[in-house]
């Protein structure tokens, strides 16, 4: 590993040590860490958030109750990591985003509608939460699409043709299904009774959409770009590449054999179709980070011609030294109960007594 940094610092005409040579690369390392957080942890909120509509309307306020305690955790990684991209990588940002204005325009639109609504539906009168629970929904759905359409883009290196922008849009609808997957996971570990049953069903269909979704994004983004099929086809890689589909093969499967044995059979595994998800969206993800690495645009900017300037990477490190400590504090307070059952709610005792 070290032998391949200096290798590269090396073809960058940088020593190792250079901060124009690490510190882009340690705010990268930052931004994969915030957008991987970002999707697990927000994606649970966003697969229940689009599966409302699907629940009984008896159940809809149970499942908003039980994304309470992290919801405004859930809203930070978005923000964060569109905040820090920006401040590090400026030569990128304009660029990016005019080729993804309409996606990101819409993840924002849907953040901004499931966080009013959420709110509000807490705070409306009882004939008036249906309509903010839809407009959960809806931003939900937008957020969630926008994501897939976001990572469709990218695999087709921006390509405006009709045949990408269907491309994308099918991307946006496995991006939905892989959210709902998330979230039905989520709500099979966290209760039982029928909502279980249900989540269980929600959680048998999404699982094939969403592994056409991840196989579609890995074949194009090789068939795309020689570099990619490169380095995922050469003996030299070999190796890991089998390694890392074996395993997304397996955790699928095994997936699917849970859930199958849910709720009944396999109460005391209700945790695991959600981490075998999550260990999906990880495997995921850093095949795409080791596929894209080091561009930030295919085979046009790099992590280090898209950076700032050392200084001003220096400003923006020491504000992330003195957060990141206070924000993990905070998120690990936030989700340390994510992964325990729904506690059923405490009736106050007759007379007031406590």
């Amino acid at each position: 590993m070290i032998a391949a940094f200096t290798s590269l610092a090396a073809s960058l005409g940088l020593s190792p040590d250079d901060p124009g040579f690490w510190m882009p690369l340690a705010f990268m390392a930052m931004l994969f860490v915030l957008i991987v957080a970002g999707t697990v942890l927000d994606g649970f909120d966003l697969g229940v958030g689009i599966l409302l509509q699907l629940a009984p309307a008896s159940e809809r306020g149970r499942m908003m109750t039980l994304l309470s305690p992290w919801r405004d955790a859930n809203e930070f990684w978005l923000l964060l990591g569109v905040g820090l991209f920006a401040a590090a990588f400026p030569f990128a940002w304009g660029v990016v985003l005019g080729q993804l204005y309409t996606p990101l325009t819409l993840m924002l639109l849907g953040a901004v509608l499931r966080s009013v609504s959420f709110e509000f539906r807490f705070r409306a009168r009882n004939e008036h939460k249906p309509r903010w629970l839809f407009a959960f929904w809806t931003g939900s759905l937008m957020t969630a699409f926008g994501q897939g359409m976001v990572l469709g883009r990218i695999a087709t290196n921006y390509q405006g043709l009709p045949g990408y922008t269907f491309f994308s849009l099918f991307v946006g609808l496995c991006a939905v299904a892989g959210y709902v997957l998330l979230g039905s996971t989520w709500l099979v570990m966290r209760v039982e009774g029928d909502l279980q049953r249900r989540a269980v069903n929600w959680a048998r269909h999404a699982i094939r959409w969403t592994a056409a979704g991840m196989v579609a994004i890995a074949v194009t983004l090789g068939l795309a770009n020689a570099g990619i099929f490169y380095k995922w086809s050469n003996l030299a890689h070999l190796g890991p590449a089998v390694s890392t589909w074996g395993a997304m093969l397996l955790g699928f499967v095994m997936t699917e054999m849970v859930l199958a044995r849910l709720p009944t059979r396999a109460e005391r595994f209700s945790w695991v179709p959600f981490v075998l998800c999550v260990c999906l969206f990880l495997l995921m993800m850093g095949g795409l980070a080791y596929s894209l690495f080091p561009y930030l645009i295919l085979d046009d900017m790099t992590i280090w011609d898209g950076a700032a300037a050392p200084g001003s990477l220096r400003l923006v490190l020491a504000g992330a030294v003195v957060a990141i400590p206070l924000i993990l504090v905070f998120n690990i307070l936030a989700y340390r109960s994510v992964f325990g059952k729904e506690k059923p709610p405490k009736l106050a005792l007759p007379g007031g007594e406590r």
